[in-house]
């Protein structure tokens, strides 16, 4: 039985993502984005700033890198996964990077404050396959998840 190893997390991309392929051909798009979070202190309220990795893959990862842009904000569901390796110095390191199975983007607006597309920020583009067989997702396109390795419609919530 698997253990349960599950992260939804929202935040701000903090630069732009950066694509590359595996030797055999496979996209991974990595990208870095920061989570506030504040809580009330004696003084009044402090902010908290964390930083996280998320990498996509496949299909996904290249409607990232297309849709990705610095400060853009973004939602994703995936699972954390944990790099190991021995530096050149012999010391062990380790890394937690989140691996990602869901992703929506936020709107992005102009600065008279009217919406720059009509979609809702989403991951697919309006030429999507799948926008007549969904049509209730959100603003005709359907987000995005991978499911068996297959990029498939998700449930928008």
């Amino acid at each position: 039985m698997n253990n349960l190893n599950s992260i939804l997390i929202e935040g701000n991309l903090v630069r732009d993502p950066l694509l590359r392929s595996t030797p055999k051909g496979t996209p991974v798009c990595t990208m870095c984005l920061a989570s506030n979070r504040f809580y009330k202190q004696d003084t009044g309220f402090e902010k908290e700033v964390s930083f996280f990795e998320v990498e996509t893959w496949s299909r996904l990862a290249d409607a990232c890198y297309n849709k990705g842009r610095k400060g853009r904000g973004i939602r994703v569901v995936g699972r954390l996964k944990q790099d190991r390796w021995n530096g050149t110095d012999g010391k062990p390191h380790s890394r937690i990077t989140i691996v990602a199975e869901h992703v929506e983007f936020r709107p992005e607006f102009k600065k008279d404050g009217s919406s720059k597309s009509a979609a809702a920020g989403t991951i697919v583009d309006s030429d999507s396959p799948y926008e007549d067989d969904y049509p209730d997702t959100e603003n005709g396109e359907p987000v995005l998840a991978m499911v068996d390795n297959q990029l498939e419609p998700a449930v928008v919530f």
